[in-house]
C-alpha cells in the first residue's frame, strides 16, 4: 500500500544539521503575524537532541514553561536512512518515561505535523518544532533561531524580573559571541556527527582530529576567562554556554564510544571544561532538569542501526556528570597533547 505522504529526500548529515533542507524561519514579534501570547504556541522536542536541547534550555532559563507548553517525542526508533517515518509520539503518557503524546492532533509521528504545515514537504522531520495553534502551522524549526528569539520575544509576558532581564546575547558581548558561534557549530556541535557518521577511515580521522582541536581551544578559552567568572566569556551566561553545553554534556556518555571520538574524555583530559560543565549541571537551575541521559543514550544507541546494529546501550561511564570537588577552580589547563590536534588547535 502506497504511503499517503512523500518520503524525505536524501541528505547528508552535514546538510541536515546545517539547515540545508527546507525549513521555517518565522519569528515571534509584537506586529505579527506570530505575536507573543500565552499558550498560543507548542514546542515539539526530543530530549535526546542537542539542538532541541538548546531551545528547551532557554525556555527553562527564561521561565517560559507555562507560556510555551512542550511535547516530547520518543528517542527511538528514528526510521530508515532517509528518516522515514521519523520520530514517533507515545500512545500514552506511560509508554516511555519523559515522552508525551501529541495533545493537539493525536499524531502518531512528527512527520504528520510537517505535512499538516506543508503537504508537499520533502525534507527531514527534525526537532525542535514551534507550532502555532492559531494559524495551524509551523512557526520555526531552526534551533539557533529559536534559541536567540526565546531570549527576548516573550519578555512582555514574563513576570519574574530576573528572568525577563536575562539575555544570552548581550550587547557588550555580541562581537565575541559572533566570533565563536560559527566555529563552535562547525567544529564541535556538528563536528561530532561528522566523525560519527563518517563513511571512510580518512573522513573519520579528519573529523575526529578537528573535534579535539576544538575542545583544546575551548579548554584554553575557559582558562583565559577563569578569573572573570564561571562561564565561557566570564561572568555572564551566553548563547555560547548553551551551544557548548548541549554537546559537552553528551560527550563522555555518547560521543566517545558511539561516535568514536575517543582521543580523550572531558572528565580525564579537559579539567577546565569539566569544571565548567559540572558547574552548569549541578549549580545552575535548568541545566540538569533538561538533561535526560536515558533519552540521550538510548536515542543514539538504538536508532543508529548502521553504527550500532544490535542496539545495545552501554551502562557507563559513571556517573554521567562527575560532581564538583574542592580544587576544581585551580585545575590545570588540559587538552589532548597530540601533534596533529595541537596543529589544528593553532588554526582555530
Amino acid at each position: 500500500m502506497a504511503t499517503p505522504f512523500p518520503k524525505p529526500q536524501p541528505s547528508t548529515v552535514h546538510q541536515h544539521l546545517s539547515g540545508a533542507t527546507q525549513s521555517w524561519h518565522g519569528k515571534i514579534t509584537p506586529d505579527g503575524p506570530f505575536t507573543p501570547e500565552r499558550e498560543r504556541y507548542r514546542l515539539y522536542i526530543g530530549l535526546f537532541c542537542p539542538f532541541a536541547h538548546r531551545v528547551n534550555l532557554i525556555r527553562h532559563l527564561k521561565g517560559l514553561q507555562d507560556i510555551i507548553p512542550v511535547t516530547v517525542v520518543k528517542p527511538y526508533p528514528k526510521g530508515d536512512e532517509r528518516g522515514w517515518p521519523g520520530w514517533k509520539f507515545p500512545a500514552s503518557e506511560g509508554e516511555y518515561p519523559g515522552a508525551t503524546p501529541d495533545p493537539l492532533f493525536g499524531s502518531g509521528y512528527l512527520h504528520e505535523l510537517y505535512f499538516r504545515a506543508d503537504p508537499n514537504y520533502k525534507g527531514r522531520y527534525s526537532v525542535p518544532v514551534l507550532w502555532d495553534t492559531k494559524t495551524d502551522t509551523i512557526v520555526n524549526n531552526e534551533s539557533a533561531e529559536l534559541l536567540r528569539d526565546f531570549s527576548t520575544c516573550f519578555d512582555s509576558l514574563i513576570e519574574d524580573p530576573a528572568k525577563k532581564d536575562l539575555t544570552l546575547y548581550p550587547d557588550e558581548l555580541k562581537e565575541e559571541i559572533d566570533r565563536y558561534t560559527e566555529w563552535m557549530q562547525n567544529e564541535l556541535n556538528i563536528g561530532v556527527y561528522k566523525a560519527g557518521f563518517a563513511h571512510t577511515q580518512e573522513e573519520y580521522e579528519k573529523a575526529c582530529l578537528r573535534v579535539f582541536a576544538a575542545l583544546n581551544v575551548l579548554e584554553q578559552l575557559l582558562a583565559n576567562h577563569r578569573g572573570r567568572g564561571p562561564y565561557i566569556l566570564g561572568q555572564k551566561l551566553t548563547e555560547l554556554d548553551i551551544r557548548a553545553y548541549a554537546t559537552i554534556v553528551r560527550f563522555d556518555t555518547v560521543y566517545v564510544q558511539h561516535f568514536k571520538c575517543n582521543l580523550g574524555m572531558i572528565r580525564h583530559d579537559y579539567p577546565q571544561i569539566k569544571r565548567w560543565v559540572g558547574n552548569l549541571y549541578w549549580n545552575v537551575t535548568g541545566f540538569r532538569g533538561t538533561t535526560d541521559f536515558r533519552h540521550i543514550k538510548e536515542n543514539y544507541t538504538k536508532s543508529h542501526y548502521d553504527i550500532n546494529p544490535r542496539g545495545i546501550t552501554a551502562l557507563g561511564p559513571w556517573p554521567d556528570v562527575e560532581p564538583l570537588v574542592p580544587g576544581d577552580d585551580e585545575a590545570r589547563v588540559g587538552g589532548v597533547d597530540m601533534a596533529e590536534v595541537r596543529r589544528l588547535s593553532g588554526r582555530c
